[in-house]
Formats: structure tokens, sequence, C-alpha cells
């Protein structure tokens, strides 16, 4: 088991990769799956997304740049925008500035997941299931709801999981001025109840695949087993 951070991390990472975005790319993309979204696509610019979105039919566009809501895209980078939105057999483009840049780095040849808390336990058992000879889960950003998510992962996958586990590791977060600043609610595009969306641990019970085309990295909701 390894961990790594950002984009240098995706692309030296081997084996089975998770790339994880708690707050909140992978969170969005878990709670437009289960919104009913058809899919979600991924990809590393706002002209991109923009672009995507304009040549597939009834999609659905979610962007921020710096964690900030972008002119002319209704949706910003949120949970709590997602789960009002009505998404049921659409297709969700995103754009994001940690998760949607790391994933599209990974390498070619891996299986990969993208992974967030809401997530996490159906996204360790899709990775048992697939008896890797290793597995990186990668940090998108430097943050500490990431590592405390991908530690949770590790743990789970190595059976060694305790049922207080998440909230001592999501504390550095909590003490951080960053969180502070996003639960007063006045941060631009950030609902305060996107935190309350974003940090429930296994909110879900399937994992979410990643599949490269040319363009995007496409992911699917795989049920867990």
């Amino acid at each position: 088991m390894t961990r790594a951070v950002g984009i240098e991390g995706a692309r030296t990472a081997t084996g089975l990769v998770v790339v994880i975005d708690v707050l909140r790319a992978f969170s969005v993309s878990a709670y437009a799956l289960a919104g009913g979204a058809r899919d979600c696509l991924l990809v590393p610019t706002v002209e991109e997304a923009r672009a995507l979105a304009d040549e597939i039919p009834d999609a659905v566009l979610s962007a921020e740049v710096d964690t900030l809501p972008i002119a002319g895209i209704a949706i910003s980078n949120s949970p709590t925008q997602i789960v009002k939105a009505d998404l049921r057999g659409r297709t969700l483009v995103q754009r994001t500035s940690a998760g949607t840049p790391v994933i599209s780095a990974v390498g070619e040849g891996h299986d990969i997941y993208a992974g967030s808390l809401v997530v996490a336990r159906a996204t360790a058992q899709a990775c048992l299931l697939r008896k890797p000879d290793s597995v990186t889960l990668i940090s998108s950003a430097d943050f500490p709801e990431d590592h405390a998510c991908a530690l949770y992962i590790e743990s789970l996958i190595n059976g060694t999981h305790d049922a207080t586990e998440v909230e001592e590791l999501l504390q550095p977060l909590y003490a951080s001025e960053r969180y502070r600043r996003f639960a007063a609610g006045d941060w631009p595009g950030f609902p305060k109840t996107d935190l309350e969306l974003a940090l429930v641990p296994d909110r879900f019970d399937f994992a979410m695949p990643a599949a490269r085309d040319a363009r995007c990295v496409r992911l699917v909701k795989q049920p867990a087993s």
C-alpha cells in the first residue's frame, strides 16, 4: 500500500489507483450518481468542460477554479447544489482544481477508482475484490480530509478499521482555519451544508470506477458486492 499526493503522485502511481477528493469533487460525483446521473465526465480545464458539455444533449456542468464559482456556470463544485439538481439519466461534466486534474494525470494501464468519504467502504471493497498486487491511494491535495480518507480506506483494505477512526482522523481538518472559513457559510459557491454532505463516511454503497477515453475520465456507479 502506497500513499501519494497530487499530480506528481498520480504520474508515479503503481498498481490499482484510488484518487481521493473529499472537498469536494468526488463527493459531488457520488451524489450525482446516487441522484440518477448516467455518468460523470471529468476533465482538467474549464474550457474542456464547457466544450464537452455543449456536445452532450442535456448535460449538466459543474466547475470551479480555486474553490470559487465561475461566471456563467450555475453549479459550482457543490454537493448541496448537486442534490438539488435533476440529474436522472443525465451526464454530469466536472472540472475542479484538484480532483479532476489529478485523476486525469494517472498513467495508462491502471485500474482507477475515484474516492471520497461517502463511498469509502464500497471503494475499499471494490479494491479487495480485484485482489491487486499493490494499491496507490492518492490525496488530490495536501488537505487533512483527503489524508483522512486515504488512511480510512487503507484501514478497511487491511482489516484494521476502528469504529471511532474517521472522526479522529478528521480532527486536523476541524482544527484548521480553512474548515472554520468554510463552516462560516460565506465562502462563494461553498455552502456550509457541503461539509455536512461530504464528511459523512459510507453514505453510499457503491464505488466509482474510472475509465479513460481521449477527452475525459468517465465515472459510473458500481454497486458493492
